[in-house]
């Protein structure tokens, strides 16, 4: 019979292979006169046969092709589980690196500075998305906050200021001052290939300022004001 590459053949075909060469070794025929009725070679029969005897009818059923997981990364699991903690508890700064914000390059630079090994930029980008990280703008928080000033006051200062204003039924306002000036917040439009498009606009720009304040319900006080504010317009504003 004419013998056929195992490896061309469909994983449920080999699976009916190798179990028609266990029938065949089993009723007492050798791997020589299985290989003849199957049609493989004598090595794949043996090969099949002592792995049955080894691992039992597990052996037996196909299983899955390709590359299993985790298979020839470059990087250990417990290697990555490293890189990922110093990301979530750390900012570069905090180990040595020169960036502010965790990008593919600070990210090779620490995978560098940990392992001594100097990893492709894509494959970086491939293991922070496996990662679950994405890039993200960053919310401003200004240096100056000391968060535990801010939590004690919210715990202390403010539950005692809510409690005065309750029983004087008086309005907790939070305030804060900005300013205003005229001009058109420019965004992208769809124009001809060749022809940009026109927004009309004064060159003189108006600039004024505002205080303004808000209740935890939402009620909304604002003053308009040309000049610097000082301590009779705030006293002005706040009646």
């Amino acid at each position: 019979m004419e013998k056929t590459d195992a490896r061309t053949l469909t994983q449920d075909v080999q699976e009916a292979q190798r179990l028609q060469i266990v029938r065949l070794r089993e009723a007492g025929r050798s791997n020589k006169e299985t290989a003849e009725i199957v049609g493989t070679s004598q090595t794949h029969c043996s090969t099949v046969w002592q792995r049955y005897k080894k691992q039992g009818p597990e052996s037996l059923v196909k299983g899955k092709r390709g590359r299993r997981h985790g298979e020839q990364r470059d990087l250990t699991p417990e290697q990555e589980a490293e890189i990922k903690k110093l990301m979530i508890d750390k900012a570069p700064n905090q180990l040595k690196l020169s960036y502010a914000l965790w990008t593919r390059d600070a990210v090779k630079l620490l995978i560098l500075q940990r392992f001594k090994y100097e990893m492709p930029i894509r494959t970086v980008g491939e293991y922070l998305k496996r990662w679950g990280f994405t890039p993200q703008k960053p919310a401003k928080c200004a240096k100056e906050q000391s968060p535990p000033v801010v939590a004690r006051w919210l715990l202390t200062d403010y539950p005692a200021i809510a409690a005065k204003a309750k029983q004087e039924k008086a309005e907790i306002h939070w305030g804060d001052e900005t300013g205003l000036q005229t001009g058109a917040n420019v965004e992208k439009g769809y124009s001809l290939k060749g022809k940009t498009p026109v927004i009309r606009q004064t060159a003189k720009r108006e600039r004024i300022n505002m205080i303004s304040s808000i209740t935890n319900q939402g009620q909304v006080r604002f003053m308009f004001y040309r000049d610097n504010m000082n301590s009779k317009r705030l006293i002005e504003f706040m009646r």
